[in-house]
């Protein structure tokens, strides 16, 4: 099941992907009554796993033909796929090549950092760059979006505490993030986490750790990787989070990067994102995220 969010009468509202184009469900539930009890927010449909996936592509079919009912994707003003995280976890340095282009060593465990709500976009938003920085990066990530609750859970279970996957771009500061050895500052700005469009489940998806992973700025590849070059695979990070908190559903798991951010580059080399710049972040699956970047 492919899902967005889509800014209707000022509230998000949830829609759900399909051949005749986005099912605006909570209409579709006005329609027809009988629907009630499907789930008309995301955070719904995540806690209720495939009981909810199966009354909402019920609904779906119930829809038919009522073309009123279905929107035209491109016309809508989307919102972030998952608009109400419970927690935002990062990992960092978790692709071999990008430690390698970093100069640092693979390290022994996940490093985990944290993001908060305030760094949500959506695709097709403008984020603004921070005035106190001059060195903003970006990040393409493949986004774990948990489906149930999550607590000292093996590796070889992990995968199935997952309700799906989406893109992020893990919008950095470098000059703020390296102020000290804690990367919040740099990782917090606001806008910092766009995510979307789609939120794709975990059926769509054979192997989170095989996926084609891209960035571009202005057109031009910058990142072009595949998900199998993670030091962590996505259960052993599952694993390992559950170890130190509980994960809930709607939780955010950002995976890490490939090579090819611009901190990367010899450093009279890098060009630093700017007022103007477009940049898309593409997963294998699961679809385009699109972001300008614009001036204060």
């Amino acid at each position: 099941m492919i899902t967005i969010t889509f800014q209707k009468e000022g509230k998000l509202c949830l829609g759900m992907k399909t051949d005749r184009g986005i099912l605006d469900v909570e209409q579709a539930v006005a329609a027809f009554p009988e629907y009630q009890d499907a789930p008309t927010t995301v955070g719904d449909l995540i806690a209720r796993g495939e009981a909810g996936k199966a009354l909402l592509a019920q609904l779906a079919d119930k829809a038919g033909e009522n073309s009123s009912l279905f929107l035209e994707e491109e016309t809508l003003q989307l919102g972030p796929c998952v608009p109400e995280p419970p927690k935002i976890v990062c990992v960092g340095l978790n692709y071999k090549k990008h430690a390698d282009e970093c100069n640092m060593p693979y390290p022994p465990a996940p490093l985990l950092f944290s993001k908060f709500h305030n760094t949500l976009a959506a695709h097709g938003d403008e984020i603004e760059l921070p005035q106190a920085s001059t060195q903003v990066d970006y990040e393409a990530e493949l986004v774990i979006v948990i489906g149930a609750q999550a607590k000292n859970v093996t590796k070889a279970d992990a995968l199935s505490y997952v309700y799906g996957y989406c893109n992020a771009n893990d919008l950095s500061a470098r000059d703020l993030q390296f102020k000290s050895s804690q990367w919040l500052l740099g990782k917090t700005c606001d806008g910092f986490c766009p995510v979307g469009p789609y939120l794709v489940s975990a059926d769509e998806i054979r192997n989170p750790n095989d996926l084609r992973i891209t960035a571009t700025v202005n057109g031009e590849v910058r990142q072009d990787s595949n998900t199998s070059d993670m030091i962590f695979a996505c259960d052993e990070i599952i694993s390992y989070i559950s170890e130190h908190m509980t994960l809930q559903p709607g939780d955010l798991i950002l995976t890490g990067t490939p090579e090819g951010v611009i901190t990367g580059y010899p450093e009279d080399q890098r060009v630093w994102l700017k007022d103007g710049d477009v940049v898309t972040i593409e997963i294998e699956k699961l679809g385009q995220l699109t972001n300008r970047l614009r001036k204060a």
